[in-house]
């Protein structure tokens, strides 16, 4: 593949960071920061369709994120439990399809069952695909595909000469999607915590400052631009 400028970027990865600083700088629970960058998601993802982008993908909650306080985690749970209940017919109506990706079984039944219900309810939508990571850890992912594929190996179903880098994201929670172009951090952390490690090989970073309640349509539409004007590459030479 040849050096070219992109049009822009397809799919957008975003991890949303600073709910709980956002918070706190307010004087507020961080609870009240994880409210207010639930509200934020509804603006990102109606913006979407005007800068043509067609999917993208959120962390909402990481496999690491079982480690925080028990309150705070069982108020990101409720926090999720009510967002689906509250958006479900606004992404509908907006044709938003969605998809989960994670670990479910690590869920509880009331969540899962929410999930399940959204990704029916909105699977014959045809606009913004959203993709929500709820207790999904890069690592976790690749790990688990590769107990299916070992599987399938054991089961004859595959030939172990067979496998090699298109083989394993067909076992990927993502294996539906196309692999990220651009990847948002918020909050001034410079790191990917442990999110798409394998799809986002040749994605662009963009790491800001700005915490996550604070990131609106405006930052996002000068940051897929400013993607349009990278050169993509992917490890060959210009000539």
């Amino acid at each position: 593949m040849t050096g070219t400028e992109s049009p822009g970027p397809r799919h957008v990865a975003i991890i949303m960071d600073g709910n709980g600083r956002w918070a706190q700088a307010r004087g507020r629970p961080r609870l009240f920061g994880h409210h207010a960058g639930a509200r934020r998601v509804r603006e990102i993802v109606e913006a979407c369709p005007d800068l043509g982008v067609q999917y993208l993908t959120i962390f909402g909650f990481s496999t690491e994120n079982w480690k925080r306080t028990q309150s705070e985690v069982a108020g990101l749970m409720g926090l999720f439990r009510s967002y689906i209940r509250r958006e479900a017919r606004a992404l509908l109506d907006k044709n938003v399809c969605v998809r989960f990706i994670g670990d479910r079984p690590g869920l509880d039944g009331k969540l899962r069952d929410l999930m399940d219900e959204l990704e029916a309810m909105t699977a014959e939508c045809t606009g913004t695909n959203l993709t929500i990571a709820l207790n999904y850890g890069g690592r976790d992912e690749v790990a688990r595909a590769t107990q299916r594929l070992a599987r399938d190996v054991a089961a004859g179903k595959l030939d172990p000469e067979d496998v090699g880098e298109e083989t394993l994201p067909r076992y990927l929670d993502t294996y539906v999607l196309p692999d990220p172009d651009l990847v948002i951090r918020t909050s001034g952390e410079a790191r990917i915590s442990n999110f798409l490690l394998w799809q986002s090989a040749y994605a662009e970073y963009e790491f800001i400052d700005t915490l996550w309640p604070d990131f609106t349509r405006d930052i996002f539409a000068n940051l897929v631009h400013s993607y349009g004007g990278r050169e993509r590459r992917y490890g060959a030479v210009k000539v």
